[in-house]
């Protein structure tokens, strides 16, 4: 078939057969990434580079350990002088217990039109719509606008360290000429009512600020009186953590996010003004709050508690660790907070840190205009919107090569179909008509963008 040169509709019945069965047997593969380096990556790997070799595309399989493995290649773009656009996807999976689900985790069961198991949303449903898109074009003879640079992450549910943190340390000439990228958790449909679908498309991220909280003091018998106890101490500090209500702090993609979901609700507000009132205005939004609620602040949450080895005796020292997450902009604010919480008696330093992001929207941001056009192409009736994730994702290490990150893996979900929940959750699934949907959006949006 002659090469196409410009736009081509290229998804057809074997692209939508390939992404429903490309998900169930990624799912199949166990991926499970406890931690601490529990992970083997590489059957998932392997699977995705034979997709990639049938196309003719040629990949690289990278491993930093091993067993857990990367899969890198790069599609050639029409235009040789614009830059090349990143998509990234993880291949690892939280745990999942089988005894908790309707369904084996690892089945990869297509039942009733829906793909069940662990990896259908978080995130093997977008490996396969991505490996599904570019073996399309192989057929169709279709090449995109722009050089596409490909990457199959291991360990990011972890600390990326076996990932994508590895090849940005080692393999950056890989990625050469990427200046923007794509990957997980946006471009989902969100029902904020009756008939309003919203499609929230990741333009920042939280930066991740894990903290290691010790008290120290005198040890001694559980008998006596001790004004010195660092299981007190640590208590306390973590009790006014965990009970600070952090200020506002409003970031451009906050600020955006607030002013079109307010629009979309029919609200005449200004978040700009200096004297808005952004907890009365969440509570305005109904459902759609629950977009922008939980980045309207730094946040921080004591999750670990270590002190103690025999009930009468008092230990010297106690540990908490506390998820903090920390807003463009809210380093120095986050630090101070620390700082007055914990107290004079208890210390605190980084346990692990991550940089927030925050990428352009607007009509001046051609990607994010590219992005929205293409889900409004496949659902008219859709309203884009950018947000900003709670979390973070392998976009942070590639940000570190100066790669500006979008979170877009389009799905159009039925009403009632709580996406968030998912991640991470019991019963992960996904529709099947939510991975043809998928396909054509990105399609669209990968060939022209």
């Amino acid at each position: 078939m002659a090469e196409q040169t410009g736009r081509a509709e290229a998804i057809d019945a074997q692209a939508l057969e390939e992404v429903v069965r490309f998900t169930s047997e990624l799912i199949r593969i166990d991926t499970t990434n406890r931690g601490g380096g529990d992970c083997r990556e590489r059957p998932a790997a392997e699977y995705v580079a034979e997709r990639l070799g049938e196309a003719d595309i040629a990949p690289t399989l990278l491993e930093r350990v091993p067993g857990r493995t990367n899969v890198v290649a790069r599609i050639e773009g029409r235009d040789p002088s614009a830059p090349a656009l990143l998509v990234h996807g993880h291949l690892d999976v939280v745990p999942a217990e089988p005894a908790d689900w309707s369904v084996h985790p690892f089945s990869g069961e297509v039942r009733d039109g829906v793909v069940w198991g662990r990896g259908a949303v978080d995130m093997k449903n977008t490996d396969a719509m991505v490996l599904a898109v570019v073996r399309a074009w192989a057929r169709a003879g279709v090449r995109p606008r722009r050089d596409i640079v490909l990457a199959f992450t291991a360990d990011e549910e972890d600390n990326g360290s076996a990932g994508a943190a590895f090849l940005v340390d080692e393999h950056a000439g890989l990625f050469e000429g990427c200046t923007e990228g794509i990957g997980e958790s946006g471009a989902y449909t969100f029902h904020a009512g009756p008939r309003q679908r919203i499609y929230p498309i990741g333009a920042g991220e939280r930066g991740t600020a894990w903290v290691r909280l010790t008290a120290r003091g005198t040890a001694g018998h559980g008998s006596l009186t001790n004004r010195a106890n660092a299981v007190s101490r640590l208590a306390a500090a973590v009790a006014r953590i965990g009970e600070y209500r952090w200020p506002v702090r409003l970031t451009p993609t906050v600020r955006a996010c607030l002013t079109e979901l307010a629009a979309l609700q029919g609200i005449a507000v200004d978040p700009e003004a200096p004297d808005v009132d952004v907890d009365e205005l969440l509570t305005k939004l109904g459902r759609a709050a629950a977009l922008v609620g939980p980045t309207v602040r730094n946040s921080a949450n004591p999750t670990v508690l270590e002190a103690g080895y025999k009930i009468n005796v008092i230990p010297g020292s106690a540990t908490a660790y506390v998820d903090g997450r920390v807003l463009p902009g809210g380093d120095e604010e986050f630090r101070t907070a620390l700082d007055r919480l914990t107290g004079p008696d208890v210390d605190w330093e980084f346990h692990h840190r991550e940089v927030a992001l925050e990428a352009p929207v607007g009509p001046g941001a051609p990607t994010y205009t590219a992005m929205r056009a293409a889900v409004e192409r496949f659902d008219p009736e859709g309203s884009v919107v950018p947000y900003c994730l709670t979390g973070g994702t392998d976009a942070k290490q590639f940000s570190r090569l100066g790669v500006v990150g979008y979170g877009f893996s389009p799905l159009r979900l039925p009403e009632g179909f709580d996406y968030k929940a998912l991640f991470h959750g019991v019963d992960e699934r996904v529709p099947v008509e939510a991975l043809h949907f998928g396909v054509r959006v990105l399609d669209h949006f990968l060939q022209e963008a």
